[in-house]
């Protein structure tokens, strides 16, 4: 593991390594940071909120998230400033400080990937699924090829971040480390997005 020394951005939405992030950023503490993460070519960290709907709490965020490498910035039709990030790399939390401006600043390890594995048979649809969904948005997945159908944790990852899953769900398979247990059990829950058959 390595340790490091980034910008935090708690979001309501979970980031998956090679997800594609497009956000729309007003707080000045965040305009601050894409400058300074675009100026330095640097990465911020993506994290969940954990009570967002809570009521008279502060907000607080989960200690596993993934950092976010900007590849491109513009400014929308509302006048606000829009990026599109890439998730790298899962980390975990050490210690977080805040900066003058309410900007949080996290010290992290960079959380090891396992070595990449084929894709087994009995996942061939999944793999399938996201072909499909890669046909659609292809666009936000520029350096997608199709032998990343072929790589487990590639596979798992998009479909994580594609099905439309509990936040909490995504977060408990973004911090699996075993590829092969990430993909049984999104086979296990793709029932519940099939529609049933008619008769």
């Amino acid at each position: 593991m390595s340790s490091t020394h980034i910008p935090l951005f708690p979001l309501s939405t979970v980031l998956l390594p090679g997800g594609y992030l497009p956000l729309r950023i007003f707080e000045q503490r965040y305009i601050d940071m894409v400058s300074e993460c675009t100026g330095s070519g640097t990465c911020f960290g993506v994290c969940l909120i954990n009570n967002p709907e809570s009521s008279g709490q502060a907000a607080t965020h989960l200690r596993v998230g993934t950092t976010a490498e900007i590849y491109d910035f513009s400014t929308l039709e509302d006048g606000l400033l829009g990026i599109a990030a890439r998730g790298r790399q899962r980390f975990i939390i050490q210690k977080t400080t805040m900066r003058d401006n309410g900007l949080l600043m996290a010290d992290i390890e960079i959380l090891a990937e396992p070595a990449p594995v084929d894709l087994p048979e009995e996942f061939s649809v999944l793999a399938m699924i996201v072909g499909r969904f890669m046909e659609q948005l292809g666009n936000n997945y520029p350096g997608f090829k199709p032998d990343d159908l072929q790589d487990a944790g590639w596979v798992g990852y998009r479909l994580t971040e594609l099905l439309p899953l509990e936040n909490n769900e995504k977060q408990m398979l973004l911090q699996l480390e075993e590829p092969l247990e990430r993909l049984q059990l999104l086979l296990d829950v793709l029932p519940r997005f099939q529609e049933p058959e008619t008769t």
